[in-house]
């Protein structure tokens, strides 16, 4: 049985084949773990590259900033219109695919003017049984998975990290803000900013993983189980109420499943689900 060492050290062979990389870098913790560990295999010979739009939190690109920091990650900021393309605004089961072509069209770009050899990303073992359609963009555009390549998944990842004194270890899952958009609802960097602001002002309130779903008039707040007990007051429910109110929703709702990623995906048909994972 291949044991944890012997998958980091399958890593750090695999990175080592490719001395000239950028790293698709987006602060989470496989992205963070990936772009650390390239970081002390390849030097400076590597890069982290992040993308800025509209659909990136302002905390979580402060945070992806600040990890590179500590670490002397070499980092660039980039910026991606995919809000420009309509079939990404459209916000069908495709939105993700949409998403990540614009992301890996802009660094396939980036890696010829700068002469870099290769691009990864920070894909796992455990996300080939989800609906990403996203992976379908990284495998036209030929993108590296090195996490993958050598049977990483996120319980070993977030592990490795933990053993190796990273802090993003046990940071909760994270995406874009507008998977947080119901499918068929334009994604608009105005409904972007009311997400985030919701967002914010769940973790002024002490929240450490939620999810605020927008589907139109009406707010679905997730928040994880263990965290659920201390949301489900009448002080908190009025918390929420004040809060989403405010930013225009007319309807102010907790889901009681709690949180769950990719929860909008329930709402996808059979065939949809099936086109995201060809």
């Amino acid at each position: 049985m291949t044991t944890l060492e012997q998958k980091a050290e399958r890593l750090r062979e695999i990175l080592t084949s490719h001395p000239r990389l950028l790293v698709a870098y987006s602060g989470g913790v496989d992205s963070a773990f990936l772009a650390w560990t390239a970081r002390q295999v390849l030097g400076h010979q590597m890069l982290a590259v992040i993308a800025d739009s509209a659909s990136l939190a302002r905390t979580h690109l402060e945070d992806a900033l600040a990890f590179a920091r500590e670490h002397k990650i070499p980092i660039e900021v980039v910026e991606t219109q995919e809000l420009e393309n309509p079939d990404y605004v459209r916000n069908d089961s495709m939105r993700c695919f949409h998403c990540k072509d614009e992301l890996f069209s802009v660094l396939e770009r980036y890696r010829q003017a700068h002469g870099f050899d290769a691009i990864a990303y920070g894909v796992n073992s455990d996300d080939q049984g989800d609906f990403r359609p996203g992976q379908q963009a990284a495998r036209q555009h030929r993108i590296l998975a090195p996490l993958l390549e050598a049977g990483l998944g996120k319980a070993e990842i977030r592990e490795l990290a933990r053993q190796r004194d990273l802090r993003v270890w046990d940071k909760p899952a994270s995406a874009c803000l507008s998977s947080r958009m119901e499918y068929g609802r334009a994604v608009t960097p105005e409904a972007l900013r009311v997400i985030e602001r919701g967002e914010d002002a769940l973790r002024a309130l002490g929240f450490r993983q939620f999810r605020v779903r927008h589907h139109g008039e009406i707010v679905r707040i997730e928040i994880a189980g263990e965290e659920l007990p201390r949301a489900l007051t009448a002080a908190m429910a009025r918390e929420f109420t004040a809060v989403f109110k405010q930013l225009g929703f007319k309807f102010v709702t907790l889901d009681l499943e709690g949180f769950r990623s990719g929860s909008m995906n329930q709402l996808l048909t059979k065939e949809e689900l099936l086109r995201g994972r060809i």
